[in-house]
């Protein structure tokens, strides 16, 4: 298979039209050519210089993240730079780098981990596109299974996304039933939880003010961290192309970024 062969793939399933415009340039193809041939997809969340080495290591033809290699411009490509010592190692390995971000946080992303959480009649959190078949955006709000109180919740969500731990902004003892979620960072997202009449955001990056004040407004918070959620992309994508692949009897492998949070509490 070529790597364009790989990118047809990944449009099926999160197609680059629902990425958000400010993302449109950071995701899709960023290093490589779309004729490459491809054997060994080493799939992760972010490409990082670690992520990179184990993918040369592996012999990997193509990275795969959610995160993109490269936000907005940059000038030049050398051994100066992080993203310049990337680009390189990419490229003179022969190995391309593909990212679904925003399209997939759309397409994937949000239908996951409502999902995850057993979300009961889930609705679409900040609608971003919308045609004649429905409305598409960036998380889901709906009911849990049962009410139960944020305490409870947070210990749920360190069980289904395997989280070490989770920092709570409201009453641990509050019990609640109608739940936003929006994985990632979630700052923006608290004026459409609140407006969708959700008692608790579930999110990542939440500022000490922000969650303060959400819950002076009525809504608890729970951040889970940006990588806490995210991290499902991986095994997601896992399963999504190895079934692609054995569908069409292609043999292509792939590999996956060992779980491994980037920061430690002490």
């Amino acid at each position: 298979m070529t790597c364009q062969d790989i990118i047809d793939l990944c449009e099926q399933q999160s197609p680059s039209f629902f990425a958000a415009d400010w993302d449109k340039e950071n995701i899709g193809l960023s290093v490589g050519d779309r004729s490459w041939p491809v054997t060994k997809i080493y799939l992760a969340l972010d490409p990082t210089e670690e992520v990179i080495d184990d993918a040369i290591s592996q012999g990997a033809d193509m990275v795969l993240t959610h995160h993109p290699l490269i936000f907005g411009g940059i000038r030049k490509a050398n051994g100066d730079t992080s993203v310049g010592r990337r680009i390189l190692a990419l490229a003179q390995n022969k190995i391309c780098c593909y990212a679904m971000h925003t399209n997939f946080d759309v397409k994937g992303m949000a239908q996951l981990a409502s999902s995850m959480i057993g979300l009961q009649d889930p609705e679409v959190l900040e609608v971003t596109f919308a045609d004649d078949e429905g409305e598409e955006g960036i998380g889901r709000v709906g009911r849990l299974p049962k009410p139960v109180t944020l305490k409870e919740l947070a210990m749920q969500l360190k069980d289904i996304f395997e989280l070490d731990h989770i920092k709570l902004f409201g009453d641990p003892d509050r019990v609640v039933q109608r739940a936003a979620i929006s994985p990632g960072s979630g700052k923006s997202m608290v004026p459409a939880a609140q407006s969708a009449g959700a008692e608790v955001l579930i999110s990542g990056d939440i500022d000490h003010h922000t969650g303060i004040d959400s819950v002076a407004e009525g809504m608890a918070v729970l951040d889970a961290g940006h990588y806490g959620i995210e991290h499902i992309f991986v095994p997601y994508m896992y399963d999504y192309l190895t079934k692609q692949f054995q569908e069409k009897d292609m043999p292509v492998e792939v590999a996956m970024e060992p779980k491994k949070h980037p920061f430690l509490i002490f």
